[in-house]
């Protein structure tokens, strides 16, 4: 079976979760073979939110519960590295590329220390657009996480369609869902897009000029709602464009 068979399995049976727990856990079965054995999503508090109101912004969680005390207790939202890196990218990355060319302060640093103490020493991240502006972070923690690059995009790929699945399922979007229609060509371009091709490799495929691949996937990420393209991967697929 091929990584975009597998995937497209691997997604099937998140489609098939009927609540936020039972994403969960299916994600988590799925990650767990790279390394990445806990989960946290949810949107991103204010700074300063009382510690009281910070669980109350958790949409999927599977993180070791004292660590997850301690992290709510001491407010370490307002100083993990994890997660201010998320805030400034749209893209996936290691946790430990959030503290490569940025000062650790002792706070960060005091995050970056208990998170190994929990057995979470490195992981995957991303933060995702909601269609009415918030920042959902979305992070996958473990002790011994081995990813190749094409692991590692297949995890952001699943995550992605995990969390949207999520949402879906907690605000019942699937009696409302609006209907798109996406051109021939820029459900070809997702295609491909889906599969890891750039940009310039979809244009010699197709035929056509880079310029216009990236337009049609630009018009695909907009009527999606999607920020990146693994994102619009992602809802492309729960849509039913890419099969």
């Amino acid at each position: 079976m091929g990584q975009f068979d597998r995937t497209l399995e691997y997604i099937d049976q998140l489609q098939h979760a009927a609540t936020a727990a039972a994403v969960c856990e299916r994600l988590l079965g799925i990650t767990s073979d790279f390394g990445l054995t806990a989960l946290m999503a949810g949107t991103v508090p204010q700074p300063g939110t009382p510690a009281g109101q910070q669980k109350q912004h958790v949409l999927l969680c599977d993180w070791p519960g004292e660590w997850l005390e301690r992290y709510v207790a001491r407010n370490y939202v307002d100083h993990d590295p994890v997660v201010s890196h998320m805030k400034q990218l749209q893209a996936p990355f290691q946790w430990h590329e959030a503290s490569q060319g940025i000062r650790i302060d002792k706070s960060s640093g005091e995050v970056m220390g208990d998170a190994g103490a929990f057995k979470l020493r490195d992981g995957l991240a991303f933060p995702l657009i909601t269609l009415d502006g918030q920042i959902v972070m979305v992070s996958l923690g473990g002790e011994a996480v081995e990813l190749s690059v094409a692991e590692f995009g297949q995890v952001s790929l699943v995550s992605t369609y995990a969390v949207g699945r999520a949402m879906q399922l907690h605000t019942m979007a699937d009696k409302t869902i609006d209907h798109i229609v996406l051109t021939p060509r820029e459900r070809e371009c997702l295609q491909w897009a889906a599969v890891g091709k750039s940009e310039w490799e979809i244009s010699q495929i197709l035929g056509i000029s880079e310029h216009t691949s990236e337009k049609h996937l630009l018009n695909a990420k907009s009527k999606l709602g999607a920020v990146n393209r693994v994102q619009a991967v992602a809802e492309a697929i729960r849509r039913g464009y890419i099969s």
